[in-house]
């Protein structure tokens, strides 16, 4: 049976084909989701969830990690690694998934379809996007952050 990692790999091929064909949707999202994830209803919920964030706060999720990619642009960046990238700010960002899941689930992502860099350029800049949002939720005088999502 599919689970939330298989979901997370299929909004990456359709982000991938969304880079490569800016303007151009398929329309054919959800019958890919659909058919990948075995028509597992909340899989495809989870899918399309993730999938239209991205999209929708795209511009947003690049002005947030663009200052945490220390010397690399978004645009110079390998296609998978920078929706990875995308994907994970996005949950961080909108989700209640706890954010070290979220982190080691977008670094095995890089690890299956980026090089074999991408695992560590992927985890560096979502720990420290993780990070970041974690110290703006702990309470003042806070030691350890804690995270209210």
């Amino acid at each position: 049976m599919p689970g939330r990692s298989d979901a997370r790999e299929a909004v990456l091929q359709l982000l991938y084909e969304d880079d490569l064909n800016q303007g151009e949707a398929s329309g054919r999202d959800e019958e890919f989701l659909k058919d990948r994830l075995e028509g597992h209803r909340e899989l495809v919920a989870f899918a399309q969830g993730l999938l239209e964030g991205v999209r929708t706060h795209r511009e947003k999720l690049d002005e947030v990690l663009s200052p945490r990619t220390q010397n690399w642009t978004l645009e110079r960046m390998a296609v998978t690694d920078r929706n990875s990238l995308r994907m994970g700010a996005f949950e961080l960002l909108h989700t209640d998934t706890p954010g070290p899941v979220v982190v080691n689930e977008l670094v095995e992502v890089a690890k299956r379809y980026g090089s074999g860099k991408s695992a560590g350029f992927v985890n560096a800049i979502l720990d420290r996007l993780r990070g970041d949002l974690d110290q703006e939720s702990s309470p003042p005088g806070s030691q350890h952050p804690v995270r209210d999502k």
